[in-house]
């Protein structure tokens, strides 16, 4: 039999309707937000760091190289290290400049150097023998330019090969000169590099040398760095204190049989005469200190052992500095 609702009830359901929260409001719409694939393996916080950190010691170490070979102040500066589609790389690269690809083994793959014009000439002058400091117009390398210009390219390439042994062994050599025309080929546009810009200062001159790092190395590399940088091994404590505990047993400290410490008035000092006895405040029999480095360790009597000194240890000391005061035994010396 169905129930019929009072007056009251009716009121109370329609109140209790009103009261409640409005369950079947149309849900808020999301907001979409373009997503670039291409950008999402960029380079995070950790790894940027660790490149970073690894290819700054690549430009000391080839202003020192260079500088020793050219016989003249070199400096060299990481500006930027960055991940971007080869694409984007060729699109920064001039005209006339110089191009070369260096070959990667055992990974079959090539990078690519780029060096601004402004710096080739140059150099070349130096490796010639002259001065460097020759205003020349931009224009074509020669032949003889090119292999000039190569040997140098050789040395980068030795360096790098060096720099990157700490983290990954790889064979890297100088393969060939790549004309502007045919710098497009040498990558996939779309192939994501690890790009790295440095500056070159030479006597008057200044410009950029920039590596092209295609991903089948910058991975690998990336992953090496990831592995032996970022992640540290962590040493136990017990294994700390075991390795504190080896150090300090070879470690050798200056050990003084001593007086403790006794005030004495500037005025009786003054007033010291040869042959004067200075009364202290201790008893010919009380043992005195040992102290090591400095500080007093234990109680010792003064003995002699064959030929040699030495002191008998009674016990050792507590021993605390506060406020300046020396504590031994609930003596208090200043």
């Amino acid at each position: 039999m169905p129930k019929i609702l009072g007056l009251e009830e009716i009121d109370a359901l329609f109140g209790a309707a009103h009261a409640a929260p409005q369950a079947f409001r149309a849900p808020a719409k999301k907001k979409a937000q373009p997503c670039d694939l291409r950008r999402s393996s960029i380079l995070t916080p950790d790894q940027l760091r660790v490149v970073t950190a690894l290819h700054e010691s690549l430009a000391r170490r080839l202003a020192q190289s260079l500088g020793a070979y050219l016989r003249v102040s070199f400096e060299m500066d990481l500006l930027a290290a960055e991940q971007l589609t080869y694409r984007e790389f060729v699109t920064r690269i001039p005209e006339i400049t110089y191009f070369a690809s260096l070959r990667v083994m055992p990974m079959h793959a090539c990078l690519a150097l780029q060096a601004d014009i402004s710096l080739v000439f140059p150099i070349v002058d130096l490796v010639l023998g002259g001065s460097g400091a020759d205003s020349i117009e931009p224009r074509e390398l020669t032949e003889i330019e090119q292999q000039l210009f190569e040997i140098v390219v050789r040395l980068i390439a030795r360096d790098l090969q060096s720099t990157w042994a700490a983290v990954i062994a790889l064979d890297i050599s100088f393969d060939q000169r790549q004309q502007y025309t045919q710098i497009h080929n040498l990558m996939s546009p779309h192939e994501k590099i690890l790009a790295l810009s440095f500056e070159i200062r030479l006597l008057e001159a200044r410009g950029t040398l920039n590596l092209a790092v295609p991903a089948v190395i910058a991975d690998a590399l990336l992953r090496k760095l990831s592995v032996r940088w970022s992640l540290p091994e962590r040493v136990t404590s017990a294994e700390n204190r075991r390795r504190l505990q080896e150090r300090l047993l070879d470690s050798r400290f200056i050990a003084q049989l001593c007086l403790p410490p006794s005030p004495l008035k500037f005025r009786d000092l003054l007033a010291l005469e040869v042959g004067e006895i200075v009364p202290l405040p201790f008893a010919c029999g009380q043992a005195v200190h040992l102290n090591v480095a400095g500080k007093p360790m234990f109680h010792a009597f003064p003995v002699r052992h064959g030929i040699r000194k030495a002191a008998r240890i009674e016990r050792r000391s507590s021993v605390a500095a506060t406020n300046g005061l020396v504590h031994a035994n609930g003596k208090e010396y200043q």
